[in-house]
């Protein structure tokens, strides 16, 4: 039994069909059908279920085909653990990253990585959207907050302060608010999330919580869109300290309530199964986790978080 054939027979499990998975492989119809005849031959049992419009597992297949997909991984990551013993590095990185984060800072540290690992390709899909490691072509997630799905597996980057901020234009034609209550009569830039509104602040005094339920005439599930609309003056936001970092450090926004501090999120780095992690994404880890600390240090040393 080939291991080619091993991944037609996947390919054709995920498409459901046999023409399918061989355009997917770039090879003929009678090549991929060929390869499942050969592993089902050795097996002496028949994976697929075929009628003249359909095709879906057999019994056997629902049995062998999870037990395949996780020895071709194992192998696969055999592999890449050699190469990574001889110092090589390369492959694909295939990456969702949110809005704000992905655009203003991880893409220009990817771009340093594949100047360093020039055998190494970049995939990379930006957006808030939530991910789905099997609809989407992706093998890693930057995004924040921990994994919710006990499937997943995860690397903590950072702990990450959140900051209500404006512009120092806004501020000057409105006023710094004092308090949350305050906020009631600015304008606010809402983030909205699986079509849910943020317009409710919970900002922590370190003594109480206080909610707000704020106003605005402008809202956006797309982060880096709110984040522009806080630089060019039209409202207060709240943002992840490092969406913002560019930001505070060349003075285009400012923290308008540090003594007022909403609930602080987490960076990970998400991959769909311990088998997922390859040398690449150890790497990427190290990366992300060195260059976050450099922000988030150089944000407390002046003073701006």
């Amino acid at each position: 039994m080939l291991l080619e054939d091993l991944v037609v027979i996947l390919k054709v499990a995920e498409f459901r069909s046999i023409t399918a998975a061989a355009t997917n492989l770039d090879m003929r119809t009678a090549t991929a059908s060929a390869a499942v005849k050969r592993v089902e031959a050795s097996l002496g049992a028949e994976l697929f279920v075929r009628t003249t419009r359909h095709l879906r597992l057999s019994t056997a297949g629902e049995r062998y085909l999870p037990q395949c997909e996780q020895a071709l991984k194992m192998l696969e990551q055999a592999k890449l653990n050699m190469r990574e013993d001889s110092g090589i590095i390369d492959g694909e990185i295939r990456i969702a990253l949110s809005s704000d984060l992905g655009r203003n800072l991880i893409t220009p540290w990817l771009d340093d990585f594949l100047d360093q690992y020039p055998n190494v390709t970049l995939r990379s899909s930006i957006s808030d959207s939530q991910i789905d490691f099997y609809r989407d072509s992706v093998d890693m997630a930057l995004r924040y907050g921990s994994p919710k799905d006990a499937s997943m597996y995860g690397f903590k980057i950072c702990d990450v302060p959140r900051i209500v901020c404006a512009s120092p234009d806004y501020v000057a034609a409105h006023g710094m608010p004092k308090n949350p209550e305050t906020l009631m009569n600015r304008n606010g830039l809402l983030y909205q999330l699986q079509d849910i509104l943020q317009d409710e602040w919970v900002l922590n005094d370190g003594k109480q919580e206080h909610k707000i339920k704020l106003k605005g005439n402008r809202a956006s599930n797309d982060g880096d869109l709110v984040r522009r609309w806080c630089v060019a003056g039209k409202g207060i936001a709240i943002k992840s300290c490092l969406d913002m970092s560019n930001d505070l450090i060349a003075g285009n926004v400012v923290n308008v309530m540090p003594g007022y501090n909403p609930n602080p999120t987490e960076l990970w780095l998400v991959c769909p199964s311990r088998q997922s992690i390859t040398p690449i994404v150890r790497l990427l880890r190290d990366m992300f986790r060195e260059k976050a600390e450099e922000i988030l240090n150089q944000l407390n040393t002046k003073g701006l978080i």
